[in-house]
């Protein structure tokens, strides 16, 4: 029988990671800027155009279907293999930034990650290489796939983690949320309100949990207060002044102003 699910998984995730047309790039950053300013433990989020990247952006209402862990190395050349990332067919794996040159991308860094939490974070990730998911329950995609039901917000995050399994272990951004909890780095831990905080003792600092890697979507890592984001345009230095537009031809019959 396993040989059999193997097959079915190895069906079933052609199928989820089929590319679909109709795609389009706004974002006009090449992957060479990209990578010119990535730093280790830097997470690039990905808008991805697969059936799976429909389902996961479908279920938590984002742009990003797809997360990497810029691992560092000391070469920030576009084609070396420096990301790494969960991916459905292949594991756990190391691409580069070039992969994605054509998909709008993102860059969210931790805020002061010490150099020796930075070495064991990506100890961590890198430790997980060659690993492969098991794709039984990944018959909780396809569904949503297929029926695209109605579903209240608050109760998407919920439905990823069906079967507490492992398509959502596919999901590759719970790796990486994995590996910075190694660290006891935040990325939206439960607890630690505002509202606690003022009902809580004088001077007492809040307590803050941790929620299971496995309900984390690329997402989060953008809306964490945790995480910077990062524009390789204006890291490089913007001076919106030097823009060079076009100027569009004038019609007939108009003139010019003033």
């Amino acid at each position: 029988m396993s040989a059999i699910n193997r097959a079915i998984g190895r069906g079933l995730a052609a199928y989820l990671t089929k590319i679909l047309p109709g795609y389009q790039r706004i974002d006009a950053v090449s992957a060479a800027d990209v990578a010119a300013v990535l730093q280790a433990g830097d997470i690039l989020l990905v808008e991805g155009n697969t059936r799976i990247s429909t389902a996961i952006k479908y279920l938590t209402q984002s742009s990003w279907s797809h997360a990497c862990l810029y691992v560092g190395g000391g070469a920030e050349a576009s084609e070396v293999a420096n990301l790494l990332e969960a991916d459905l067919n292949h594991g756990v794996r190391l691409v580069s930034v070039e992969r994605y040159a054509n998909f709008n991308l993102r860059i969210c860094r931790p805020v002061d990650l010490s150099s020796e939490d930075t070495e064991r974070l990506i100890s961590f990730a890198k430790s997980k290489l060659g690993h492969r998911y098991d794709l039984k329950n990944v018959f909780d995609l396809i569904r949503y796939l297929i029926q695209k039901p109605a579903v209240p917000n608050r109760y998407r995050r919920a439905m990823i983690g069906l079967g507490s399994g492992e398509p959502t272990r596919a999901i590759c951004s719970t790796l990486i949320a994995e590996s910075f909890q190694f660290i006891d780095y935040p990325i939206l831990p439960g607890g630690g309100t505002a509202s606690e905080t003022a009902h809580g003792i004088a001077g007492e600092q809040p307590q803050f949990k941790k929620r299971h890697f496995t309900l984390f979507t690329p997402r989060d890592f953008d809306l964490s207060p945790y995480f910077a984001v990062v524009k390789p345009t204006i890291e490089k230095g913007f001076d919106y002044s030097q823009l060079n537009w076009r100027q569009s031809k004038r019609r007939k019959g108009t003139t010019s102003e003033p």
